[in-house]
């Protein structure tokens, strides 16, 4: 692949201030892949900055980095954009922004992780095309780079040989995502069960967890109990008058102390707990739709395909082709 080694490598781009998550996680992945056990290391990797030598990022850890201009006669596979705080700072550093452009152009790959969209962006390579970055960057990605197509839900984005990524943790998930695309399903599996990863979860979910939205509203876990049981019963009616039954309360107390917490009626929770459990098994099983219907409480398939495309404009088919992990 290159002159140096046989292996794909991957350059890591950083800065100071970098949120070492952001590194340490992709790099993790890269660095112990292998399309078996038996095989050799599948990629080469280094981390680069403008001036070289030891980098601050946002904890009390260090990174060793190499000078990026000894990146130019290398041939690069894939190049990572890291991100953090100090992006900014380094997307004005017109000399820094030069030499990722010249990186990005002779790469095979381009990759953004979080708020490293916006050094990205400042190269040009992000024109025209298709991003995302962390919710808490996207105002500012959108309105500094205007030609720019910044989304703000996918946990991470591919336009042609360019990749970007939401942040913190989703920088994984599209590690992970490139890594089968190299060299296999089963090499990618086996990375994330080595890192002890739930699964390899497709770009096109959200970065804003349903789960992780009923606990900010819920914050005291007053219906946590309720949640659980409902998941765990999906398969059963759950009337609100069940629900109710559930929490000891009368259906008119239940339904009013529930939507005021939780900012959506109980029928409507309901739905959504269904509705994330028919996208893990599309994603993750190859069950029949029917089935999945099934098993996740609709009465019949039509019903949870009209209500799947109503949560997310795109049909219980037509996402498995798009995201399942086994199609």
């Amino acid at each position: 692949m290159t002159a140096f080694s046989d292996k794909r490598l991957v350059v890591f781009v950083v800065f100071p201030n970098i949120s070492l998550l952001d590194l340490a996680g992709p790099l993790q992945v890269f660095s112990w892949a292998r399309s078996s056990g038996s095989d050799p290391l599948a990629y080469e990797t280094e981390v680069v900055s403008r001036n070289g030598g030891p980098v601050p990022t946002d904890t009390l850890i260090k990174v060793d980095t190499l000078l990026i201009s000894q990146m130019r006669d290398r041939a690069i596979d894939t190049l990572m954009i890291i991100g953090g705080d100090g992006v900014y700072e380094a997307a004005r550093d017109i000399h820094f922004v030069e030499e990722v452009a010249v990186l990005s152009r002779m790469a095979d790959r381009v990759c953004s992780v979080c708020s490293g969209a916006y050094l990205l962006a400042a190269t040009g390579a992000l024109n025209g095309r298709r991003a995302v970055t962390h919710w808490e960057d996207a105002k500012a990605l959108k309105e500094t780079f205007s030609d720019v197509q910044v989304e703000l839900d996918p946990i991470y984005i591919r336009d042609d040989n360019i990749w970007t990524s939401a942040g913190v943790t989703s920088g994984i998930d599209m590690s992970l995502a490139i890594l089968a695309e190299d060299i296999g399903q089963k090499a990618a599996l086996e990375r994330a069960r080595a890192l002890v990863t739930y699964m390899i979860r497709p770009g096109g979910q959200s970065q804003f967890s349903p789960a992780l939205e009923r606990q900010s509203n819920d914050r005291e876990g007053r219906f946590d109990v309720l949640h659980a049981w409902i998941a765990d019963n999906m398969q059963n009616g759950l009337l609100v008058e069940d629900l109710a039954d559930h929490e000891n309360m009368t259906v008119r107390t239940f339904h009013r102390l529930y939507s005021s917490t939780m900012g959506r009626t109980p029928a409507k929770a309901v739905e959504l707990i269904r509705l994330e459990r028919v996208r893990e098994l599309l994603e993750s099983t190859t069950l029949t739709i029917q089935a999945i219907a099934r098993q996740c409480g609709f009465k019949d398939s039509e019903r949870m395909r009209r209500s799947f495309l109503r949560q997310f404009n795109v049909s219980p088919n037509d996402y498995r082709k798009r995201f399942g992990l086994l199609r």
